[in-house]
């Protein structure tokens, strides 16, 4: 089997994790919120937590996406990691701009986690019978 697909999403979900990363430093310079402080102006704090809830999503997403590519298909795998990473950058505009308006990147990006987390324990199952 052929895991350049995955490495690259893989990859592109650490690019996403540097660039929240930034947007928040960007906010501490912005809005005069020196570390390790982690509240002061909503925008920060808005930065903050995309940052924080796009690291948290990130812990899960990884191993995910590897079981079910290494179980499942690593080309199916990495559709829907692709389908993960863009309802991730929805959420995190959605969240900056108003965060009422989360929903829909979330959503997505919940039920690719969803589907891969199924889909490699039903393979990883099968595998053992």
């Amino acid at each position: 089997m052929n895991f350049n697909l995955p490495a690259l999403i893989t990859v592109f979900t650490l690019i996403l994790l540097l660039a929240v990363a930034f947007n928040v430093g960007r906010a501490r310079g912005k809005y005069k919120i020196d570390a390790p402080a982690t509240t002061g102006h909503p925008d920060f704090e808005l930065a903050y937590r995309v940052q924080m809830n796009t690291v948290e999503s990130s812990v899960a997403f990884i191993p995910a996406l590897w079981l079910f590519s290494y179980y499942v298909s690593p080309v199916w795998g990495s559709v829907l990691g692709g389908l993960w990473l863009i309802g991730r950058i929805w959420y995190a505009i959605a969240y900056c701009a108003d965060p009422k308006k989360r929903g829909g990147g979330f959503g997505l990006s919940l039920l690719v986690f969803v589907v891969l987390t199924i889909g490699a324990l039903i393979a990883i199952i099968k595998q053992m019978l």
